[in-house]
């Protein structure tokens, strides 16, 4: 009863602090529900409806930087090779591939592979896509691939990439986000931005239509190399609203719905044969601190007090109906560098939280802080929120909608908190420390720990995995004690299914709608 009682409280605090902060955003509703669609496989037409909280941000694979988005792209553009759902790299563009030397690998390229516009595919593709990738400083992607030095073509169908140094996760980089093989004589003809109106790629679905924050809209590609697709349309609806999109699922709207609240389970499991899969992902949530000298989270005791004042356990309990694991490291348990003594674990002692905010010079009250969250993850930043105001912050809750929350954090103009889902599509370490190496975490969270930087630079090119894993070890240790971030807990992903579709949830998150059949 002690559990529930203390949540109760917190919720009620959490409202009023919501109450009292929110601001920003059009209302959540979905703007969707004039156009309803048909479920799967009506009337003759196979038709996939997938319901996600928030759209994608572009057609541009590699000026994209969230999970969402390229869980759609992946439908329209193929990658050289790719992670089946056991995350076993597999055949995709390139059919072959071996390890030169240690700067460079060659690729045998797939023949007669075509462009949705009718372009054949060839060696001239991966040169331009990687080299796009490479050198343009701007693109959301290019941090991951800025070592490679350039592509060169062997003939048309053979391609070296070479690098600027040993890069010990060249097959991981070519099967993740960014890595999507464009289109390079439409593009060079045409331009970027008529590309991003009509986009192509060589994927199984091609571009129908976009109508932003409502959905996106895929047809088959008959002329797909892998065969003919399973689905005559797959949509991806944006409906923010948690609850919205588990009506949708039941009213027959939509085949899957992402995201279910734990509360909405029971409407859903065994009704009408629909079902609740529930999988583990790679996202865990990251609370990211300002460290800018004159910010109130530069001192390493305020910090410290966030951390010792929210418990994880509680809200992983409370809000996520026990469907997450409390963390200490984002490097979760099967990615490249876990050190398994930060995972499965938490730091809560209120009292001590209090004590340290005295210390720092905050015994009458405060410090201030303005903490942001996008909708999606609402409720378990109001209970943070609330977490932190019984130690004695004073929080300006911030909760945005998802395309504000994206502009904010792209110009990296958060204040002292803010709340972030962060996946792993590399599978390794090092996916989770670009942010903060030092040229990176300028302006964000101003991070700069010369020993840190200098394992993660050096892990970066190191061809000993044992070595490399301990360089990240090291680095997740210090990072636990300078908490640039603290880290909440890692996520489990629950779908609502639909009785017409099979679907099991992979652990990177993707929608390959290949891999989800028709019941019947």
């Amino acid at each position: 009863m002690k559990h529930w009682k203390t949540k109760g409280s917190l919720l009620v605090l959490a409202t009023f602090i919501a109450l009292a902060g929110c601001s920003g955003g059009k209302s959540d509703q979905p703007n969707s529900a004039a156009q309803p669609n048909k479920p799967a496989a009506s009337g003759g037409e196979k038709v996939l409806t997938i319901a996600n909280a928030t759209d994608i941000e572009s057609f541009d694979p590699q000026n994209n930087n969230n999970t969402q988005s390229e869980a759609v792209l992946v439908n329209m553009f193929d990658y050289l090779l790719r992670n089946d759902s056991s995350q076993k790299k597999v055949p995709g563009l390139a059919t072959s591939w071996e390890k030169v030397n240690d700067t460079t690998w060659r690729f045998k390229l797939r023949q007669g592979v075509k462009f949705h516009n009718g372009d054949p595919f060839t060696a001239a593709d991966v040169k331009f896509t990687f080299e796009r990738l490479a050198k343009d400083a701007k693109l959301k992607q290019n941090t991951y691939y800025k070592n490679f030095k350039e592509v060169n073509i062997i003939d048309d169908y053979t391609v070296e990439i070479v690098t600027n140094g040993p890069d010990p996760l060249m097959l991981n980089k070519l099967s993740r986000m960014g890595a999507d093989i464009l289109p390079s004589k439409y593009i060079q003809e045409k331009g970027m931005d008529a590309f991003l109106k009509e986009p192509v790629g060589t994927g199984p679905y091609k571009f129908s239509q976009w109508q932003k924050d409502n959905r996106v809209e895929l047809v088959k590609n008959a002329e797909y190399f892998g065969g003919s697709p399973k689905w005559d349309k797959v949509t991806f609806r944006v409906i923010p609203e948690a609850s919205t999109r588990v009506s949708e699922l039941i009213t027959g709207g939509v085949d899957i719905a992402a995201g279910v609240p734990t509360t909405d389970v029971k409407r859903i499991q065994g009704v009408n044969d629909m079902k609740v899969e529930q999988a583990t992902i790679q996202r865990v949530l990251h609370l990211i601190m300002r460290m800018t000298p004159g910010s109130v989270t530069a001192d390493p005791k305020v910090r410290e007090a966030i951390d010792l004042a929210i418990n994880d356990k509680e809200i992983v309990d409370s809000i996520a109906g026990g469907a997450g694991t409390p963390t200490r490291t984002s490097v979760t348990p099967g990615n490249f560098g876990a050190d398994p003594s930060l995972y499965n674990q938490y730091l809560f002692d209120k009292e001590k939280a209090k004590a340290l905010l005295k210390e720092a010079g905050y015994a009458s009250g405060g410090p201030k802080v303005t903490f942001s969250s996008q909708v999606q993850y609402k409720e378990i930043a109001e209970v943070a929120a609330a977490m932190l105001t019984e130690v004695g912050f004073q929080v300006n809750l911030e909760i945005l909608e998802a395309t504000k929350f994206s502009e904010k954090l792209n110009s990296k103009k958060f204040n002292e908190l803010f709340l972030l889902g962060v996946g792993n599509s590399l599978f390794d370490a090092s996916n989770n420390y670009n942010r903060f190496k030092f040229e990176n975490a300028k302006g964000e969270t101003d991070y700069n720990n010369p020993e840190v930087e200098q394992l993660l630079q050096a892990a970066d090119k190191n061809m000993n995995p044992e070595e490399r894993e301990k360089q990240y070890q090291k680095v997740q240790q210090i990072l636990a004690v300078d908490r640039p971030t603290i880290y909440l807990y890692q996520l489990k992903g629950v779908y609502g299914v639909g009785a017409k579709v099979n679907y099991k949830p992979r652990l990177d998150e993707m929608y390959f709608a290949e891999e989800i059949t028709p019941q019947n």
